[in-house]
């Protein structure tokens, strides 16, 4: 599966990316609101693809790598994944998520990956509502999701944090990039 929008291409992860996987994982700054550790070796970015590559298999879909066209070089991943353990009382169900490479930040490249995933998920897919959350002292993150037109439907912890759930309906006219 590719996606392709004017500015980026976003393809199934492979082990060649983990050079690039990691050096977003590793950065502080990117993984300040994720709630994991700083990853600091990378053989956990290339378990972090197989892991990915075998919900590609089991679900039909899975994260996938954010191709800048005119460098040619993963800038970060975008993209919807079947979240199979419950958050948020919500289970089986389609969440969009992304993570860039902090030189990447503030280009679009979040709300074009975005729009092109919830194109997919709607209109290849046939969700009829795909759901999203992110910490809620991640201002951008947040503003990108309502930006997307996700709203807000609550509220709940996790072990760094509140986190705000979003939810986006299907429309009758999905934007296509």
């Amino acid at each position: 599966m590719i996606l392709e929008t004017e500015r980026l291409i976003l393809r199934k992860l492979e082990e060649a990316d983990a050079e690039r996987i990691f050096l977003m994982d590793s950065d502080p700054e990117v993984m300040k609101y994720i709630g994991v550790p700083v990853s600091t070796d990378i053989e956990e970015s290339r378990q972090l693809i197989r892991m990915i590559q075998k919900q590609y298999d089991e679900n039909g879909v899975g994260r996938l790598a954010v191709i800048e066209k005119d460098s040619g070089l993963l800038i970060g991943w975008s993209g919807l994944k079947l979240l199979t353990q419950e958050t948020n009382g919500h289970q089986n169900v389609l969440e969009l998520g992304y993570r860039f490479l902090p030189e990447s930040w503030g280009k679009g490249y979040a709300m074009e990956a975005g729009i092109a995933s919830l194109s997919y998920g709607f209109n290849e897919l046939n969700a009829d509502v795909i759901y999203a959350y992110a910490h809620s002292e991640h201002d951008v993150s947040n503003y990108i999701l309502r930006k997307l037109g996700f709203e807000k439907t609550s509220e709940f912890e996790e072990p760094d944090g509140i986190c705000f759930w979003y939810e986006l309906k299907k429309r009758e006219k999905i934007k296509k990039v």
